[in-house]
């Protein structure tokens, strides 16, 4: 794939000398927040600029005094992994007003501030842009009553206003995710995860309430994520007679020997006439019509509180470094603009169009067009929905296509987590599609030895949840036992295989598409979705399982940090798994905090090791106490964990001690996250979807043949959109030997963690968001969000 000609702004070059940066956070607080500011001040003081913290959030601008504090590098350390805001959130009434207004506009020019970073919802962000329109209006007040000399008004004559979207609720139109929504899943998956543990006990119903007040996507998406069998969202009300067909399909999955139920409702649910559903509704109804023992959950603000997980922080550090520089660019005739990502892409959208499309749902909400409303929500949300009402609802046997194809579909390399989730979303959307859905045991070893049987609809219930491999994985590649593998494909009639698996499953590929020479029964449509920890895979920005990786890595970096609380000076050495690919130790160290990370990709001698130790030592001597380095576990074959660590302790003797830690299989171990459970769902499904098109395609004279490039594909994510890519087109792209893709995307982060690091270093801002308009419904590319 063609990448983009880079243009690299260096140290010397990114100025902000004599501008004043200000950074607030308003309305509901989000976990994430804290990232964000933290990204906002080191890298405005990494451009040479002035950085202040306006705590309270507006009611802080509007205060003055100690509510407006100059900060330091040093003042946003330790404050990555903290959940809510430490710089305080307010509702401020006062700023509402123009009097309000008026003195938030003095105490800023005060500091000669011009320049201001808003983390808030939509309310904070239209009050910024009101307050901008106003800026020029409200210094000639001031001067009028002699608040302020009359040369400010031409010094500081323009207000630039740059926003990032908190809110847990991902009720903003225009982005993706907001920062947040991710930690806000996590949240709720834990604790349905938790609670189907005891419902299945006792054989309960849980209806479990969630924020979201005006936007369904918290509830949606966990409904996606644990496999509900019913989720009640504002933006589509059900049909008239939801009720009876609510009770048929509760009582029919207990007939299937489920033991449980999950009804999740966003609190802002409603019926076709507006009128609010409640929990307490919900409940009275199972018990009345199906006599289930049925429990209440609300589980309120627990969803806004805990420690941000991988993806907020990632996407606040990013975030806040993509504000400085929309600052830094921006000019007296730029509109003011919200920094988001569409895909794992920076994109700078005009504020303002994303507010008027935001409350433009609202309205179509109202007016009972919801059909308008959930389009207007994004492609995201609509092929979430999509894809819920396709996995959650069994339509009945004499409304499903009758196909005659038989599909098989195994994982095969290591274990990863989400893999369950995306058999299980293959096998569901198979059968809708009429086919008939086989299921291969311990991959391709498996496959040989005939350990390939028919799986149900409800066979895969409740696996999304479920860490590892269910089906069972091997390394094996079926090249050993090719003959084999073409006479059980012949036995069972296997027309199509859907593999998930990680850089074995592409190797896979290529060699079945080598053995369609001399095996015809390997002609036929062949789709992989990649899934491993490493995030290895050509052909695609993203693996399944390796947004659980980063959050284990995450987690335990952070435990990690906290044992040397109130002790002396400390650094840790952590290795992490990965091969030869560097993804894990890079962006685990972006979303960690760590100071720097050794990898393959990015070679490096003893002279990169000793500048890092004195580094380091200079930060010692500060209040900084803890420091963090990662190392990817083949990044160099002498320089190992324990040389390293060795080096790091005689280096830093005297200012700092060392302590090593290899993390090993925990990366590899635990229950997906709620990102990998629904990318999972989402990319398995669409790989299904093709899988039938393609069978379709081939069918002639009774038979399936597929001998073209084109059926025997790798579908991955690339930059903003999900692609069907042959298998043969990605060997140019591949580094065999190390098993790594050539090119990966991910390396034109490393920069922002040396910059957090308060390392001088190049920044490659190829990829920084232009101004973009927003529109409605973004090409297909959005349903390949990075977002769920």
């Amino acid at each position: 794939m063609a990448q983009p000609q880079s243009k690299k702004i260096f140290f010397e070059n990114l100025s902000g000398a004599g501008k004043a940066i200000a950074v607030l956070t308003s309305g509901g607080d989000a976990q994430g927040m804290n990232a964000a500011v933290r990204a906002v001040v080191r890298m405005g003081l990494y451009v040479g600029a002035k950085v202040y913290f306006i705590h309270e959030g507006y009611q802080g601008m509007v205060d003055g005094g100690e509510n407006i504090e100059e900060a330091s590098w040093e003042s946003v350390s330790s404050m990555l992994q903290v959940g809510g805001t430490v710089i305080g959130s307010a509702r401020c009434k006062e700023f509402r007003s123009h009097e309000g207004r008026l003195k938030a506009a003095h105490n800023l020019v005060q500091q000669g501030i011009t320049n201001l970073c808003v983390i808030g919802g939509d309310g904070s962000l239209t009050g910024a842009n009101l307050f901008r329109e106003e800026w020029s209006g409200l210094l000639t007040e001031l001067v009028e009553q002699g608040l302020i000399e009359a040369d400010a008004v031409q010094k500081y004559s323009a207000l630039h206003i740059v926003g990032m979207v908190g809110s847990i609720d991902n009720d903003f139109c225009g982005t993706d995710m907001t920062i947040g929504t991710d930690s806000a899943l996590h949240r709720i998956i834990e604790v349905v995860d938790a609670i189907m543990t005891t419902a299945q006990s006792h054989q309960r119903t849980f209806v479990l309430e969630v924020m979201g007040r005006h936007c369904g996507y918290l509830a949606l998406v966990s409904a996606l994520a644990c496999g509900a069998d019913w989720v009640l969202i504002p933006e589509m009300p059900p049909e008239d007679g939801w009720e009876d067909k609510m009770c048929e399909k509760l009582s029919a999955n207990r007939a299937g020997m489920k033991r449980l139920n999950i009804i999740i409702v966003a609190e802002g649910a409603i019926d076709r006439s507006n009128r609010p559903i409640t929990t307490d509704n919900i409940k009275d109804l199972v018990v009345k019509c199906l006599g289930f023992d049925t429990r209440v959950t609300i589980l309120g603000h627990v969803q806004r509180g805990g420690t941000p997980s991988a993806f907020d922080r990632i996407l606040a550090s990013r975030m806040g470094v993509e504000a400085v520089l929309a600052l830094l660019e921006t000019t007296a005739n730029t509109p003011a603009c919200v920094v988001s990502l569409c895909g794992n892409q920076s994109v700078r959208l005009p504020l303002m169009e994303c507010v008027q499309m935001t409350q433009e749902v609202q309205r179509a909400m109202d007016g009972k067009r919801f059909e308008e409303a959930v389009k207007l929500r994004g492609r995201s949300f609509e092929n979430n929905l999509k894809t819920y009402k396709l996995l959650a609802h069994r339509k009945p046997e004499s409304e499903l296509p009758i196909s005659n194809f038989n599909v098989a579909v195994l994982n095969v390399g290591a274990p990863s987590a989400g893999m369950n989730a995306a058999v299980r979303s293959a096998v569901r959307v198979g059968i809708s599609e009429g086919h008939k859905m086989f299921a291969v045991s311990d991959g391709f070893e498996g496959f040989s030895k005939g350990q390939i049987k028919e799986i149900k609809w409800a066979d895969v219930g409740g696996w999304t949840g479920q860490g590892g491999s269910l089906l069972g994985t091997k390394r094996t590649l079926p090249a050993k036992h090719v003959d084999k593998i073409a006479e059980q494909m012949r036995e069972h009639n296997i027309n199509a295989l859907l593999i998930v698996g990680g850089f074995e499953a592409f190797l896979s590929l290529l060699e079945l598409l080598t053995a369609r020479g001399k095996y015809d029964e390997f002609c036929v449509p062949m789709v992989m979705v990649p899934a491993t920890v490493s995030n290895n895979v050509p052909g695609s920005d993203l693996s399944i399982g390796a947004d659980t990786a980063l959050n284990a890595i995450t987690a335990t970096c952070d435990r990690i940090k906290q044992s040397a609380s109130g002790t002396k000076r400390r650094v840790f050495i952590i290795e992490t798994m990965g091969g030869y690919c560097g993804y894990l130790a890079s962006v685990g160290g972006l979303a960690a905090g760590a100071d720097a990370a050794y990898i393959y990709e990015e070679p490096f001698d003893i002279r990169d090791l000793q500048a890092n130790v004195e580094h380091l030592t200079e930060k010692m001597k500060t209040s900084i106490q803890r420091g963090l380095v990662l190392r990817n576990e083949n990044c160099n074959e002498n320089y190992t964990t324990d040389f390293i660590y060795q080096l790091y302790s005689e280096e830093g003797r005297g200012v700092f001690d060392s302590r090593k830690n290899v993390l090993g299989h925990m990366q590899q171990g635990g229950a997906p996250s709620p990102f990998d459970r629904n990318f999972g769902t989402k990319i398995s499904a669409k790989a299904m979807q093709w899988v039938t098109k393609k069978l379709v395609e081939t069918f002639r004279q009774g038979r399936v043949f597929a001998n073209t490039e084109d059926t025997c594909c790798l579908l991955g994510m690339r930059r903003r959109a999900l692609v069907f890519q042959p298998v043969v087109q990605l060997k140019g792209e591949t580094d065999f030997v190390h098993r790594i893709p050539k090119e990966q995307w991910w390396l034109k982060l490393r920069p922002l963690m040396k910059i957090l690091a308060k390392y001088k270093t190049s920044y490659d801002v190829s990829d920084s968001g232009q101004l973009e308009h927003v529109v409605r419904n973004r090409p297909k590319e959005s349903d390949a969000s990075v977002a769920m």
